[in-house]
């Protein structure tokens, strides 16, 4: 974890406050920079495209896009908004089902979905109908996976929804293999329900974002997000 700390020597008592405020946005600038180039840093040599996810306040998130290129990391996109769990980004291993929050961590990005029969993207896709569910039924031994047909579950998401929320997304690979029954299910990226709302525990965009993004991934790129609670990781 990298910690941030902030060490001023101020020779002057009245010049306190207005040292820090002329260096502490730069201090803190710089660590969150050391923070994502550590994450980055950290990843498989394999990884060539990472989205990283910081959260700025309760649900709302900033999103940033990477891709290694020439020998270094460089970002694609400028920075998102997006939301989160009602209750943020729950700390490392702390995420169980219910709990209205993200899960931390860096998880591969998995399939692809939506309505239509495909969509823009190089990830590999599914097609979601009105036959398709993701159980969340803790108990239930299809716990946390797309089911064909009538769950063996008492809870379940249709992945097909009348609000259109799943119209596209991708699955975030949280609690995949192995699959640990209550530590949390059913992770996706998709279509915010309107900028400020707060997800379930999912990652939400607006749908352009979202667009943007699934049209850059590329499973060939071996992608990944990089889920960060308010302290780090």
């Amino acid at each position: 974890m990298i910690c941030f700390m902030f060490r001023k020597h101020i020779v002057v008592v009245l010049s306190f406050i207005l040292a820090f405020g002329a260096c502490g946005c730069s201090s803190l600038q710089s660590s969150v920079k050391d923070l994502v180039a550590g994450h980055l840093a950290g990843l498989p040599s394999q990884t060539r495209q990472a989205i990283i996810v910081e959260p700025l306040n309760h649900s709302n998130a900033k999103v940033t896009s990477w891709e290694f290129k020439d020998g270094h990391w460089q970002k694609v996109f400028l920075p998102m908004r997006a939301m989160v769990g009602r209750r943020g980004i729950a700390p490392l291993n702390e995420k169980r089902e219910g709990d209205g929050r993200t899960p931390s961590g860096t998880y591969k990005l998995g399939l692809a979905f939506g309505y239509a029969p495909s969509i823009e993207t190089k990830l590999a896709y599914r097609q979601s109908t009105q036959n398709d569910f993701w159980v969340d039924d803790v108990h239930s031994p299809q716990y946390n996976q797309w089911v064909v047909g009538k769950p063996n579950a008492e809870s379940f998401e249709e992945m097909k929804r009348n609000d259109d929320l799943y119209k596209y997304g991708a699955v975030i690979e949280y609690n995949t293999r192995p699959i640990v029954p209550g530590h949390g299910s059913a992770i996706f990226m998709h279509i915010w329900r309107a900028p400020g709302k707060s997800t379930s525990g999912c990652v939400a965009f607006s749908p352009r974002s979202l667009r943007r993004l699934l049209a850059w991934l590329d499973v060939k790129q071996d992608p990944v997000i990089l889920l960060i609670p308010a302290q780090g990781i």
